[in-house]
């Protein structure tokens, strides 16, 4: 929420404008009074009466003195503003609230506000408030709702402020800001069991929790505060010296999820298109692989990784915010410019992977080729081929059965390919894939509790 030292920086900046300035808010009566003060002197001084005089010029300075009032009570005026939340799903709803706070001795007059808001986030919010007495509150709010993800920047927030006499309206602005982050949709998805094989974390969720505290075969030497019973007397024997089993931290299966953003490989645009489901469905599966304990990964064909090349194996599934960073990301990716997936296929060359999920639009022969080599650097591969056929009519490149071959040669590499057209499920995909494992005799990496 916005402070009120914040909104009065930002009236110090408006001031700067003068009192001349000011006088372009003269309303139509301000204004009129003002043009018959003026009449009037002038009047005064041709006939040479001086109680007209004394007239002309009470009507002339009453806007004037309205107008340096107004000046004087912008400063004592705070605003603020509070999401509720500021992170939701796209075509989800946020309250936002908004706060005027009269600080000074001297009641407002009539309160105009305003907020300013992105037109994807609706129409612009408009209040009228009453007179705020000296010390006073008034709070509003208003909803916002967007399909499409993304950061919005609401504000600044802008207040007309009026006399009491109404001869003069001034409108001022709020210097503070606030974000609302709109967040891919995920869909719950039901527990299946899939391979998470890799060298780096752990062969799998069930060998983690199976190997945390057993003894590492290498000892160490005793430290003040260790166990006597984890003593290792042949070492002890050996070394001339007190010497422990060191207990091995538990393994965590790791898991890559690539998401392919090439513009060439997705049509359409819009919350129904491809690009904005493959979106959805990563944030869906990342959310549930980190509920199960893997370490994930996010890659998109650029290379980029989240978390970068110091993130370890990736995030861990120990917290809820872990799941906040990684919906964070996939709120603002968008199309990238690649032509191919070579970088992200250098990026999983350079180590041995886990579980490798992927996300993919429209590949070419020479691309399938590159993909169906992802899979030699992973314990398991899980491939989401969305048909660039189905998904858009305009699409008329393609040739008959190339869709097919490209699912053909896929699985040929080893991968669990599942075609995807539009109005698929993501959850009904999931359990076809371990329907197809059990059919093939997949291993299912010895994961515990139905593993993802």
């Amino acid at each position: 929420m916005s402070s009120p030292a914040a909104a009065s920086t930002a009236d110090e900046e408006d001031d700067g404008r003068g009192f001349r300035a000011a006088l372009s808010g003269l309303t139509t009566r301000g204004r009129s009074f003002l043009a018959a003060g003026v009449a009037a002197a002038i009047c005064a001084y041709v006939l040479g009466q001086a109680d007209l005089l004394r007239v002309g010029l009470l009507l002339a300075s009453l806007p004037l003195v309205c107008v340096a009032t107004l000046l004087r009570t912008r400063y004592r005026v705070a605003g603020g503003r509070r999401l509720s939340p500021a992170r939701v799903p796209a075509a989800s709803e946020s309250r936002v609230h908004l706060r005027v706070d009269n600080v000074s001795r001297l009641p407002t007059g009539l309160l105009m506000l305003q907020d300013r808001v992105p037109y994807v986030l609706g129409p612009r919010p408009r209040f009228v408030l009453d007179r705020v007495e000296p010390g006073g509150r008034r709070e509003v709010s208003y909803r916002v709702r967007s399909d499409l993800r993304g950061r919005y920047l609401l504000g600044p927030l802008q207040l007309r402020l009026t006399d009491p006499f109404r001869m003069c309206e001034l409108t001022r602005s709020f210097s503070a800001h606030d974000t609302l982050t709109v967040v891919p949709r995920t869909e719950p998805l039901p527990a299946i069991g899939l391979s998470g094989e890799t060298s780096g974390y752990g062969d799998g969720r069930q060998r983690s929790l199976a190997l945390a505290g057993e003894d590492d075969v290498i000892p160490r030497g005793y430290r003040h505060g260790d166990d006597l019973r984890r003593v290792h007397w042949r070492s002890t024997a050996r070394y001339g010296e007190l010497m422990v089993r060191r207990e091995e931290q538990p393994q965590r299966a790791g898991c890559t999820v690539l998401l392919d953003t090439r513009r060439c490989a997705h049509q359409g645009s819009g919350p129904d298109s491809a690009f904005e489901w493959a979106v959805s469905a990563t944030a869906s599966v990342s959310a549930h692989l980190l509920e199960r304990g893997f370490s994930v990964r996010l890659l998109t064909d650029t290379g980029s990784s989240i978390p970068g090349p110091d993130g370890g194996g990736g995030f861990a599934g120990d917290s809820t915010d872990t799941a906040g960073l990684l919906l964070d990301s996939l709120a603002v990716v968008d199309h990238s410019g690649e032509a191919s997936l070579s970088r992200a296929y250098d990026v999983l060359r350079g180590g041995r992977e886990g579980l490798l999920v992927a996300f993919l639009g429209s590949l070419d022969e020479e691309q399938t080729a590159l993909v169906a080599r992802m899979r030699q650097r992973s314990g398991a591969g899980l491939a989401f081929l969305l048909d660039s056929v189905a998904w858009s009519r305009e699409n008329r490149g393609a040739e008959p059965g190339a869709f097919e071959e490209q699912v053909r040669l896929l699985r040929e590499s080893g991968w669990t390919v599942l075609p995807v057209v539009p109005g698929d499920s993501l959850a009904a995909l999931w359990r076809q894939a371990d329907r197809h494992r059990r059919k093939t005799g997949a291993p299912a990496g010895g994961l515990a509790g139905g593993g993802l």
